[in-house]
């Protein structure tokens, strides 16, 4: 599973790489670049364009660091194992992702157009059923099922909370608990298993494993807390994606709920009839409001509630390799929140 170390990365460090992280899993993503895009070739030679231009390496990569942070034993330790669970699980995650443009009828991902705007919504939706398919694959071709089990399970749980959140769009009576059990779905699953993978395959005790699994999961339901907020505070120059979807779309996330507890009836009538598709309140007259009624503590409170879980799952198991570098990517949620509001007026 592990070997010799390989050589230094010539990865350009990202921004605030925090106390080295990226550093220590440079060996390791510049193998996952290497891997998706030898992945290409094994699509048909009619859709490998298309294929490629959906697994290109200027994305976060967040759920492979996941991967690689819970499986961190130490420098100059490299497992090929993660680098194909990495490349299981951020395929998979790709493949989310052109659905959720289509139907979120986003134009932008990444700074460029959606693979929905490039190749229309048809050619899309099956492109996105191809990546799945090629990531369950790569999963079976490990050599226990565990693997498989573990992605094929999580990939109907992800949609699943899609489902769930559209079927509800439109809808003003979700509650908190319906609303962290759809992000938990959606988004914290694959955060969830990216870890546990990591933990798992890097032979972690059975304990670490388990903790490590619930860190992914509370860290997901932060992560995906604070996405929403940027759908309202970001900036979509810097975000590099189409913002205020969740508005256009009818879909009940954190912020507009705080908002709905705030604002008068006479308000409260106009965005409940933004949501149901009547005379649109806009992106900017709920940004604005969200100023004026100071929703953002309650959502950074909301997401520092998520990172506290995580941290604490992690405490018992301090002397472990990977849990210092775990806890920083808490860390870092919480300096993108810090980046985020003072451009947003303090929302």
């Amino acid at each position: 599973m592990a070997s010799a170390a390989t050589p230094p990365s010539t990865l350009p460090p990202p921004p605030r790489d925090f106390h080295g992280l990226y550093r220590h899993v440079a060996p390791h993503m510049e193998a996952l670049n290497r891997f998706m895009r030898a992945e290409v070739e094994n699509f048909e030679p009619e859709i490998r364009e298309m294929a490629a231009y959906c697994l290109d390496t200027t994305g976060k990569r967040l759920r492979p660091t996941l991967v690689f942070v819970s499986g961190w034993r130490g420098p100059g330790v490299f497992s090929d194992d993660l680098v194909r669970a990495a490349g299981v699980v951020e395929m998979v995650h790709l493949a989310t992702l052109v659905h959720d443009d289509i139907m979120d009828r986003a134009e932008i991902r990444r700074s460029r157009r959606t693979a929905s705007r490039e190749y229309g919504p048809d050619a899309a939706v099956l492109l996105g059923d191809a990546l799945f398919s090629q990531a369950l694959h790569i999963a079976s071709q490990f050599p226990t099922t565990e693997v498989c089990r573990l992605v094929s399970e999580s990939t109907r749980k992800v949609c699943s909370g899609e489902i769930m959140q559209t079927l509800r769009r439109r809808d003003i009576t979700i509650s908190l608990a319906e609303y962290r059990r759809m992000i938990d779905l959606k988004t914290a699953e694959l955060f969830r298993v990216s870890c546990f993978l990591g933990a798992r395959l890097a032979g972690y005790a059975p304990a670490f494993v388990t903790a490590a699994d619930a860190f992914g999961r509370h860290l997901g339901i932060a992560y995906q807390i604070y996405d929403d907020l940027v759908d309202f505070a970001g900036e979509e120059e810097r975000v590099g994606k189409t913002l205020g979807t969740d508005l256009a779309t009818g879909k009940l996330t954190l912020p507009l709920m705080l908002l709905l507890e705030r604002v008068s009836p006479e308000e409260k009538a106009a965005i409940i009839a933004a949501l149901r598709g009547g005379q649109p309140l806009g992106l900017a007259a709920s940004r604005q409001r969200m100023r004026d009624l100071g929703i953002g503590p309650g959502v950074v409170q909301a997401i520092e509630d998520e990172l506290a879980h995580a941290a604490a799952r992690l405490a018992p198991f301090s002397g472990e390799p990977a849990t210092p570098l775990m806890t920083q990517l808490g860390d870092m949620l919480r300096s993108q929140v810090t980046a985020l509001l003072p451009s947003a007026g303090a929302v």
